[in-house]
């Protein structure tokens, strides 16, 4: 049984297809909006159930907080509440990240996703206390990012029982761990109480089957409509058909569990005709074996793209 603070806190459906979006920049290392909102909307008329900013694929170690701030601002704009905007908030710091939850709150922000304190290994009471300060700070509703596989700190079941407990605007988990008996874990101890969406591309399909509510996706960057056609087949009971669409995104889905997944991206949005290659250093655009193998993917992805379903029918069901 989980305590209910009396409080009231934000809403938003933790289930869909989010992606993680890439943040555009110009020849000159500027924001690049135009091109930013090129991508959301075609995200939109895709069908996608939220934006997330600021992730890894959103290279926000290199954005200053007014650019962060900016991104906000503008996608808030761009989406006219159509769905939930949502800044991931990755800080060395408590006071840091209580500063940018205030700061999300401000700009329109419709929900956090949050990485654990970044560079400094914290203990799990440690990083209990980092989620609850931030959490207790904000009416924002909260996704904990558990990626122990890149960051080194894992949210385990027992620090979510605690945090679930004290922190009623902590509701759903970006389940990053690559075990994909993880999701059951999950549903098995909490229920409904946490909602889980897959945050690995090459396992997403599985973990939806298994019962995650939702997608955070990159390569739903280049990719948006057969991205929401999968997730939107598979909860329609359609699996086969999500299954043959799933086969064919594969290797493409592998560029996302790279190093250089940015650069991937990017150039898979380059194809599509709703991104450039720009990245801000100290990343550096492929070069070389390296970039003619990640265009060969692409290339061989665009034909033989498939003819998608009716999916956007289907939502109701979904």
């Amino acid at each position: 049984m989980f305590k209910t603070k009396k409080a009231i806190f934000m809403k938003i459906q933790w289930k869909g297809v989010m992606p993680a979006v890439t943040t555009k920049f110009t020849d000159d290392d500027q924001l690049d909006l135009e091109t930013f909102a090129v991508n959301i909307k075609a995200q939109l008329e895709a069908g996608v159930h939220g934006i997330i900013l600021g992730g890894t694929l959103g290279e926000a170690s290199t954005l200053s907080d007014e650019e962060k701030r900016t991104l906000v601002r503008e996608t808030v704009k761009l989406v006219e509440g159509k769905v939930p905007v949502i800044i991931n908030i990755a800080e060395q710091t408590t006071r840091g990240a209580i500063k940018a939850a205030q700061q999300a709150k401000e700009d329109g922000a419709s929900g956090l996703m949050m990485l654990p304190p970044m560079r400094y290994k914290a203990n799990d009471e440690e990083t209990v206390a980092y989620y609850k300060a931030v959490a207790n700070s904000t009416e924002l509703p909260i996704m904990v990012y558990n990626n122990p596989v890149d960051y080194g700190i894992e949210v385990t079941l027992d620090m979510f029982e605690e945090l679930l407990n004290e922190c009623p605007n902590i509701q759903a988990v970006k389940e990053s761990t690559r075990d994909i008996s993880n999701v059951t874990r999950i549903k098995n101890r909490f229920g409904d109480r946490l909602a889980i969406l897959s945050g690995v591309d090459t396992l997403a399909l599985e973990s939806l089957l298994m019962g995650a509510d939702g997608w955070v996706a990159g390569l739903v960057d280049a990719f948006p409509e057969e991205t929401v056609a999968i997730y939107t087949l598979a909860k329609a009971g359609r699996i086969d058909e999500a299954i043959a669409i799933y086969r064919w995104f594969l290797p493409l889905l592998e560029l996302d569990i790279n190093a250089h997944l940015v650069q991937n991206i990017k150039l898979a949005e380059v194809a599509t005709g709703i991104g450039t290659e720009n990245v801000r250093a100290p990343r550096l655009p492929l070069k070389g074996e390296e970039r003619k193998q990640v265009l060969e993917i692409i290339e061989r992805g665009l034909k033989t793209r498939p003819k998608l379903p009716e999916y956007k029918a289907l939502e109701a069901i979904a």
